[in-house]
């Protein structure tokens, strides 16, 4: 039995399950992750904040204004990317960005996520929609990769790290022979990223025009200003002094090595937790500091939001050609 062929109140009662479903899924992910979390102590981390005078309702409210800063460059690339197909409103963009957050939290890589913003618009446009989900994380990407590569360089020169060579030569080697694959798979056509074929993904970047590749390439540097900063403002309330272009150095670095980590969204705070610990326990940080800034940064800038995303996922409609 096909779903299209369902009376009309069934196929109202299978979409409000399946909005259910992606909200409590969601939540109750948080909810393992906080409290069933064996490398920090939910409770000895609440009791920690309560205790720290650190974290008054000043520093705490200009977290919050990082992290509505942060989703508001966010929003607005959105808003500037998919202006290439439809115009839509900020508040449009607002819905979708969290809508789609909530519904790939718990999702491998995010992927989710693509899926989730493309039914949002008519069937004809979800491939674009979905490609240029993919150009926004591709250039956040670019801007991770770039700025970790330059702190990692510095974190070599600065803390003298003890380096294996004959294992570093091997790695170099074997990312040489992953680009050399790729170009190949750029000649040939026929790879293929997030299931969009290279040449195809070439043709769209080749027609979107210069002027939103500028502007969504600039607010993805500038949310990525927004949240490293706001992780140098925790560990300044943490009491770790350290000077914003060393905290940077290693910051920069963090990112750059988690992103590359494959993983499924909600355990991306483990994956940083494990970074952040390693790289700041070489410049002295204590490791129940460092898993408590990347918690509260999860908190603030994925838990939050995807808060607000679920009311947005519960009253989702489709577009009208779409609603059979």
């Amino acid at each position: 039995m096909h779903f299209s062929s369902l009376p009309y109140k069934t196929k109202q009662f299978f979409f409000v399950l399946i909005k259910l479903s992606i909200v409590v899924g969601a939540f109750y992910f948080i909810y393992q992750k906080l409290l069933k979390n064996e490398d920090l102590d939910f409770y000895q981390f609440l009791e920690v904040l309560s205790k720290n005078d650190a974290f008054s309702p000043k520093n705490v409210t200009f977290l919050l204004f990082l992290t509505f800063l942060n989703w508001f460059f966010e929003i607005l690339k959105w808003k500037t990317l998919v202006a290439y197909i439809r115009k839509i409103s900020f508040k449009n963009a607002l819905e979708q960005s969290l809508g789609a957050l909530t519904a790939s939290l718990f999702t491998p890589n995010r992927i989710g996520e693509y899926g989730a913003k493309a039914i949002y618009f008519k069937s004809s446009k979800r491939k674009q929609v979905m490609l240029l989900n993919l150009i926004s994380n591709m250039m956040q990407m670019s801007v991770t990769v770039i700025l970790g590569l330059i702190g990692l360089g510095f974190m070599r020169i600065v803390y003298d790290l003890n380096i294996n060579y004959f294992k570093a030569s091997r790695f170099l080697v074997l990312v040489l022979l992953i680009g050399l694959f790729a170009l190949i798979g750029l000649k040939q056509n026929k790879y293929k990223i997030k299931g969009f074929a290279i040449d195809r993904l070439k043709t769209f970047l080749k027609k979107l025009p210069k002027r939103i590749h500028f502007i969504a390439f600039g607010l993805s540097f500038l949310r990525y200003a927004v949240f490293s900063f706001q992780f140098y403002f925790l560990l300044l309330l943490f009491g770790i002094e350290l000077s914003y272009y060393n905290a940077m150095i290693v910051i920069t670095s963090m990112y750059l090595l988690s992103s590359v980590i494959p993983s499924i969204f909600i355990f991306d705070v483990i994956i940083k937790g494990s970074v952040a610990v390693y790289l700041f326990s070489i410049i002295g940080v204590n490791e129940f500091t460092s898993l408590s800034v990347v918690t509260i940064m999860w908190l603030l800038n994925f838990v939050l939001p995807s808060v607000f995303g679920s009311y947005y996922v519960l009253n989702f409609n489709f577009p009208k050609d779409d609603d059979s």
